[in-house]
């Protein structure tokens, strides 16, 4: 009966947990919606932890700046579209700048830095834990 008792308890914290042990953002983007920044596709992938730049003009470089005003990525791109890696930057707020000649557009991308959990490893994990 105690056994019995330990899986409908296990069944009850899982169902309850799963929206909170999901899959989180890795990073959020606030999109430049000015006229000039149409020709700019930019966004993040589905895992949201690639930068997806695609443009119809040449992009010549990428970079970012921290919180701390320092640049923590800079590209030279010379290509229409280009993918920058967020594993590569540090937790916070980051300005994003891309140069079209003459235009710069700027944007911001705030990276969280959590790293997504599998769900399925965590209830075997607790399975595991609770039978002994």
């Amino acid at each position: 009966m105690k056994l019995h008792n330990k899986i409908i308890l296990l069944a009850v914290f899982g169902v309850f947990t799963q929206p909170i042990l999901a899959q989180t953002s890795y990073a959020k983007i606030e999109k430049n919606f000015n006229i000039r920044a149409d020709g700019l596709y930019h966004d993040l992938n589905t895992t949201k932890d690639t930068l997806i730049l695609k443009s119809d003009k040449k992009i010549n470089y990428v970079y970012s700046i921290n919180r701390a005003v320092k640049r923590e990525l800079s590209y030279t791109v010379n290509a229409t579209d280009f993918k920058v890696p967020l594993r590569e930057l540090s937790v916070g707020k980051h300005v994003f700048v891309v140069v079209q000649s003459p235009v710069r557009i700027v944007f911001v991308v705030k990276v969280f830095g959590r790293e997504s959990i599998d769900i399925s490893t965590a209830e075997v994990t607790l399975a595991e834990t609770s039978s002994n």
